[in-house]
C-alpha cells in the first residue's frame, strides 16, 4: 500500500466510528420522538417486585463472574496482588466500564488502581487482554450457537437472510474452536504481534475461559429474558443482547445508549409491543449497568482517599511468581 493510501485509510480508520456514532444517535432521536412515553411508564410500573428481584440477583452474578476474568490474567500472569483486591478492582473498574466506555473503565482505571498495587505497565496490559480474550472467546461460541440455531428474526434493512447468520454463526464457532486448539496443540506457547507477545494459556484454562466467558453472557441475556416475564422466548431475546454488543461496540457509543434499545425494538417488534421492550431494555440498565455504578463510584473514592492519606507509601512494582499454563 503506497504512503498516500496509508495515510487515506487511516484517516477514515479515525473518522468512520464518529461518523457512524452520529448517524446512529441521530437515527434514534428521531426514533425517540415516536415512542409513546407513557406506555413506556406504565410498562416500568407493571414490572413485579419478583422480576426485579431476579435481575438483581442475576446481575450481581454476572459482575462477580466477569470479576473473575481478572482473577485468570492472575493466574496466567503470576502478579501478586491479592485475589480479593483483584475482584475488587475488576469489580469497580467493570461497572465503570459499561457506563463510561473501555477507554476510561476497561484501561484508563484498570491501569491506575493495578499501577497503584504494585503491578507493572506491561503485567496490567496482559492482564486486560486475558480478561478481554475470555469475555469475547464465550461471545463467539454463545453468538455462534445462537445464530447457527436459533437466529434473530431481523427486517431485511437490518440483516441478511437466515442462511447467511447461520454462516456467520459456523465461522464464529470455528474461530472459537481454533483458538482452544492453539492453546491444546500449538508448540508456540506465545502469541506475537507489532512486537508485544501474549502468553497462551493451556487447554484447561482456555476451556475455563471459553465457559466462564459464554456464562456470563448467558446470564445476561437471563437477566433481560426474566425482565420480560416470559413474553419472549430466551434465544430472540439472547440473540438481540448479543447484536446490541456488537452494535455498541462499534458505533463506540458510551453504554451503548440507544443503540441497545434500538436493536431490541427491531429484534421484538414482531412479538412484543415498543413501550413495553423499551421499559424493559431500562428497567435493565438500571439492574445491569446503573445500580453497580451507585457503589463502584464510592468503592473508587474511597481507594482514592486512601492512596493519598498522610504517610501511606507508594507501593512498587514487585515481581510476582511464575506465570501458570
Amino acid at each position: 500500500m503506497s504512503p498516500a493510501l496509508r495515510r487515506a485509510w487511516g484517516g477514515f480508520r479515525r473518522v468512520a466510528p464518529w461518523a457512524l456514532a452520529a448517524i446512529v444517535l441521530t437515527l434514534v432521536a428521531r426514533q425517540a420522538r415516536t415512542v409513546e412515553w407513557p406506555g413506556v411508564w406504565q410498562a416500568l410500573q407493571a414490572l413485579s417486585l419478583a422480576q426485579v428481584l431476579v435481575a438483581v440477583g442475576l446481575a450481581l452474578a454476572s459482575h462477580a463472574l466477569v470479576a473473575s476474568f481478572d482473577l485468570l490474567g492472575r493466574r496466567l500472569t503470576g502478579h501478586p496482588m491479592s485475589a480479593l483486591r483483584t475482584l475488587g478492582t475488576a469489580a469497580i473498574c467493570y461497572a465503570v466500564n459499561l457506563n463510561v466506555g473501555a477507554l476510561v473503565g476497561g484501561l484508563g482505571l484498570r491501569m491506575r488502581l493495578y499501577l497503584r498495587g504494585g503491578l507493572s505497565a506491561s503485567t496490567v496490559g496482559r492482564v486486560i487482554v486475558h480478561s478481554m480474550v475470555t469475555n469475547w472467546l464465550g461471545y463467539l461460541w454463545v453468538a455462534g450457537a445462537v445464530l447457527l440455531i436459533a437466529p434473530p428474526r431481523l427486517s431485511a434493512s437490518w440483516a441478511p437472510g437466515a442462511l447467511w447468520l447461520r454462516g456467520i454463526g459456523a465461522a464464529m464457532l470455528g474461530l472459537a474452536l481454533a483458538y482452544l486448539a492453539l492453546c491444546a496443540w500449538s508448540r508456540a506457547r506465545e502469541l506475537s504481534w507489532r512486537g508485544h507477545t501474549l502468553g497462551l494459556p493451556g487447554s484447561r484454562l482456555a476451556w475455563l475461559q471459553a465457559a466462564l466467558g459464554g456464562t456470563n453472557w448467558l446470564l445476561m441475556g437471563a437477566i433481560v429474558w426474566s425482565l420480560f416475564g416470559g413474553r419472549a422466548d430466551y434465544p430472540t431475546v439472547l440473540g438481540a443482547l448479543l447484536l446490541a454488543a456488537v452494535a455498541g461496540v462499534l458505533t463506540h457509543v458510551p453504554a451503548g445508549l440507544g443503540v441497545l434499545e434500538a436493536v431490541f425494538v427491531a429484534s421484538l417488534g414482531h412479538v412484543l409491543t415498543a413501550p413495553v421492550v423499551l421499559a424493559t431494555v431500562l428497567a435493565y440498565r438500571a439492574v445491569y449497568y446503573l445500580m453497580p455504578l451507585a457503589w463502584a463510584l464510592p468503592a473508587y473514592a474511597l481507594s482514592e482517599a486512601r492512596a493519598r492519606s498522610p504517610g501511606r507509601p507508594a507501593a512498587a512494582p514487585v515481581p510476582g511468581p511464575a506465570p501458570k499454563r
